[in-house]
């Protein structure tokens, strides 16, 4: 599915949130894996990241109540990793290393793109630093594009990228 698809849904989803209320927004809803599972049910646009975070055991740190940021990779992205690695699929990751990859892509606390774009850093629940940047316009961070920003889910928000990062 095309990234227009992608932002046309989530526009809709976060007007809705909007018309309920902050409040409502993050009482109840989706968590970050309910939105993933959603947005590729609708796109097909996750599904190598939600096999990645299945396989690496995370899905009930991604689901939980704490409050998180995730720069989820595309589909697309994964496939230029499989390539750059040499695999063809999550199933040809260590597990280890999967996980790793995976918790560099998720900040404590909840961080809208404006907060993202204001630090210089943000440290990541690997403990490594990543960097976002602006540059003609192009809201990146570490190199990725941020294609669509702030999914607004009920423990944090997402951020859609075009690449995976790499601890």
């Amino acid at each position: 599915m095309t990234m227009r698809r992608i932002a046309a849904l989530l526009l809709s989803a976060g007007l809705l949130l909007t018309l309920a209320g902050p409040a409502a927004a993050r009482q109840a809803g989706p968590t970050i894996v309910g939105e993933a599972i959603a947005i590729n049910a609708s796109t097909g646009e996750f599904d190598h990241l939600i096999a990645a975070v299945v396989r690496a055991d995370l899905v009930d740190a991604l689901s939980s109540n704490r409050q998180l940021t995730v720069f989820a990779p595309t589909d697309a992205a994964f496939e230029a990793l499989f390539h750059t690695l040499g695999v063809t699929g999550v199933e040809d990751i260590p597990v280890p290393l999967l996980r790793a990859v995976l918790l560099h892509h998720v900040a404590p606390g909840q961080r809208s793109s404006g907060d993202v774009l204001h630090a210089t850093r943000i440290r990541m629940l690997d403990k490594s630093f990543t960097h976002p940047s602006l540059a003609g316009g192009i809201a990146t961070i570490d190199g990725a594009t941020i294609v669509i920003p702030d999914v607004d889910v009920s423990n944090g928000v997402i951020h859609v990228i075009d690449a995976v990062l790499l601890p």
